[in-house]
């Protein structure tokens, strides 16, 4: 069942602009093997968990465990190559951003990837 958590890639958002993100930890289920992942978009509403409504049933026909750790927003800028992470989520917390931005760093590998505690 670990090989499953292998087939969720670390990161998946949205190409250009600025958008909610949350941190995701999946897990194999009664297991202890785990991963986090980041997922991004503006096209799953104005709320964190529509993110998360959104992105976890591909996971979950993988018979691994889905727990939303924390939000915030993501700013993306493809043509410069530059992501900033900043923000939290209303409903989840603030995710811990210097996780969500090593998941960035290993699919955006020659991208500038920022973060900070600001709200904007």
């Amino acid at each position: 069942m670990a090989d499953a958590l292998g087939k969720v890639p670390d990161a998946e958002v949205d190409p250009e602009g600025t958008f909610k993100y949350i941190l995701v930890r999946i897990k194999v289920k009664d297991g202890t093997e785990y991963k986090d992942i980041v997922r991004g978009t503006k096209s799953a509403g104005q709320y964190h968990n529509h993110i998360f409504e959104k992105a976890t049933p591909p996971i979950t026909a993988l018979g691994l465990e889905c727990n939303c750790l924390g939000g915030g927003k993501i700013e993306h800028n493809s043509k410069d190559k530059k992501l900033r992470v900043f923000g939290e989520s209303t409903g989840y917390g603030k995710a811990d951003h210097s996780v969500s931005v090593e998941k960035l760093k290993s699919v955006f590998k020659d991208y500038e990837i920022t973060w900070s505690d600001d709200k904007e």
